[in-house]
């Protein structure tokens, strides 16, 4: 798999999968949402609301079929994520049914490293790398948001204007010359979230779908993620084919000898 094909997975998707597989749990359908809707809640009762509907776990084990379109290459490939709440989000990129891995990463809250097997390459740089592709809102944090369905709660805060439109809440608002909306379905679960840095000509959007149950909470089964930076466009979607919470999890990452750090 060529760098750039790695070089923007590690930009798009931890800045941040084409099969018939589905997840083994009911999709929990979103109840239509009325045109008209009233709602006596305060701003900070209907913040409080959409936070209690953001998912709660330990760990997450991840498994999605995901077609990658890189300036219009298009790549299908597997990934499995492993996840470490607010500490460690660990992926790994399989081609060839599983048999052959091209890429690895690990990306903590403080450092990025990422093993390019068909270079025999890798890279080791501070979380901060990232600020070359996004604004510097975006944290690890966000990432995980970004990975696992919820709304970037950085986000939800009183300094957010909030409103309902056609009977979903959205909330959108400035923070530190980055624009963001984030649209909620009728399960009060993000459908849509949307960042931009006009003033760098970087955007984000990220569509969820097909909500199922996990962990007393729902979780996306399929995911969107459009990224634009100056000229460069990527776009993956993803569909998890198996989603395990709160499970034991290890997170190998060792570096052949061989291979060459990427300065």
């Amino acid at each position: 798999m060529r760098r750039s094909i790695l070089n923007s997975l590690l930009i798009a998707g931890t800045v941040i999968f084409v099969s018939a597989c589905k997840p083994k749990k009911a999709i929990v359908v979103a109840p239509q949402a009325a045109e008209e809707v009233k709602t006596d809640n305060t701003k900070a009762e209907a913040l409080a609301l959409l936070n209690s509907k953001q998912l709660k776990f330990n760990t997450l084990s991840l498994k999605a079929k995901a077609t990658l379109d890189i300036a219009g290459n298009s790549n299908d490939v597997t990934m499995n994520f492993r996840l470490k709440d607010k500490e460690i989000i660990w992926v790994s990129i399989t081609a060839l049914g599983g048999a052959y891995e091209p890429a690895r990463a690990l990306i903590t809250p403080d450092s990025i490293k990422v093993m390019n097997r068909a270079k025999g390459e890798y890279l080791s740089k501070p979380f901060s790398y990232i600020y070359n592709f996004t604004n510097k809102q975006v944290n690890f944090n966000t990432l995980q948001a970004m990975l696992t369905g919820n709304a970037m709660g950085e986000f939800l805060t009183q300094d957010a204007n909030l409103k309902q439109e056609s009977g979903v809440w959205v909330v959108s608002g400035s923070k530190e010359g980055l624009d963001y909306k984030l649209l909620f379905n009728t399960l009060l679960k993000v459908e849509e979230t949307n960042l931009n840095d006009a003033k760098s000509g970087q955007a984000l959007k990220v569509m969820y779908s097909d909500y199922q149950n996990l962990n007393e909470s729902l979780f996306p089964s399929s995911l969107k993620i459009n990224t634009l930076s100056g000229m460069k466009k990527v776009n993956i979607d993803l569909k998890f084919v198996k989603i395990d919470g709160n499970v034991p999890l290890e997170y190998p990452f060792k570096v052949p000898g061989t291979y060459k750090l990427v300065k």
